[in-house]
């Protein structure tokens, strides 16, 4: 069967760019990563970090669902584009609702969620048809999220550990399906990702738009955090210099070196559609992250000299260490090697927890941001050789 449609993007050797309604579509999920990246602050402990993890894999999956089918269908066609507006008008109601997901609205999050899911698909194989090449993979997308569906309405209706506990399920259905060919009885699971014939120039600026969301709320929340106080003492300006130039190098150690590279490792390997769900999987913790980074600043810009304790040195040096860690395996993915920077970077960041025990918060904020900056350089450096020698 051919996979030709009039809605589909044409592929002729051309790299496809991401389209104006695209980008529109990506400013819910700005809202939705100051909703989380809120969240966490107000619930800082271990329940509330599992809670704003859970809600974190239900955005990004929601998010990178519809990815993948902007990358098989044209935005800039109007039924298309119709059905991204409907998703962000969902999507608006779901980021809504994050600050009282576990509390009063858990049902009222689980229902937008579960309608931008079930509803897309349904939506695609209208318009695809259900005799076209690539319906029986969006038949099986349909029965997982259909699956989770009844977990993310059941734990909708629950309270307290048991909704916990049934999201969480939820998310693995529809986080390790992929990984399996969406499996299903009677429709069998797709043997091949090359069934599922993927743009990779697009997939790959789509995940980095996305990383230029999360690193912008990072500097948003500096901002935010400054403006807000009313006094400006010198530890809290010290403090807002170095998010805003821990910032810039976590863009520094992702943008720098590897950005450009991420397309063409799609659009060369063997299998396309598994390189680009590789890289699915590892941006979902890389702008998590960035999430718990931005946390971290307000922490310290609201109280620089406040003492460490198990929860924030998780938050301060946990961010930084996941987020190295990430990119480390998005590396692996693009150049099939782990940076000597990355390793000794994340290193530098095990061994400095016991030492965050005895200072501040500034103080572990101030080196964790040094060691990030060592890290940036060092990997610039290392490529710029490599460049010269190829």
């Amino acid at each position: 069967m051919s996979q030709s449609h009039p809605l589909l993007r044409v592929r002729n050797g051309h790299e496809a760019s991401v389209s104006y309604s695209e980008l529109l579509f990506d400013l819910i999920y700005v809202f939705a990563v100051t909703q989380l990246s809120h969240y966490l602050l107000h619930h800082l402990s271990w329940v509330g970090a599992v809670e704003t993890l859970v809600m974190w894999f239900a955005v990004w999956l929601a998010w990178q669902y519809t990815v993948w089918v902007t990358n098989w269908f044209n935005p800039d066609m109007r039924s298309v584009r119709l059905m991204l507006f409907a998703i962000m008008l969902m999507g608006l109601f779901m980021s809504s609702a994050i600050p009282e997901a576990f509390g009063d609205r858990g049902l009222v999050f689980a229902l937008f969620l579960v309608l931008i899911q079930v509803g897309r698909t349904l939506c695609v194989l209208m318009m695809l048809g259900w005799r076209h090449a690539l319906a029986s993979n969006f038949k099986r997308i349909l029965g997982w999220v259909s699956i989770s569906a009844v977990f993310w309405l059941a734990g909708g209706l629950s309270e307290g550990e048991t909704r916990l506990l049934l999201w969480t399920i939820a998310v693995l259905c529809e986080y390790f399906s992929p990984m399996f060919g969406f499996p299903l009885p009677g429709l069998g699971r797709s043997s091949s990702s090359r069934e599922w014939t993927i743009e990779g120039h697009h997939l790959a600026e789509r995940n980095q738009l996305f990383v230029i969301v999360a690193l912008g709320e990072t500097i948003l929340i500096t901002g935010a955090t400054l403006s807000e106080l009313p006094h400006w003492s010198a530890p809290i300006v010290i403090a807002s210099l170095v998010a805003f130039v821990g910032s810039l190098a976590l863009w520094w150690i992702y943008f720098d070196t590897s950005s450009k590279a991420g397309s063409e490792a799609i659009a060369h390997a063997a299998d396309p559609g598994q390189m680009g769900a590789r890289f699915h999987y590892v941006h979902v913790v890389l702008v998590g992250a960035i999430i718990v980074c931005a946390v971290a600043n307000e922490l310290v810009i609201n109280e620089p000299d406040r003492h460490i304790n198990a929860i924030t040195a998780a938050v301060l040096i946990g961010g930084p260490l996941a987020y190295l860690c990430a990119n480390a395996v998005y590396k692996l993915f693009v150049y099939r090697r782990v940076p000597l920077s990355h390793l000794v970077g994340i290193l530098a960041l095990l061994v400095l927890i016991p030492i965050s025990f005895v200072t501040d918060l500034l103080m572990v904020n101030g080196l964790t941001t040094l060691i990030v900056i060592v890290v940036a350089v060092w990997e610039s450096i290392s490529r710029a050789k490599l460049s010269r020698h190829d």
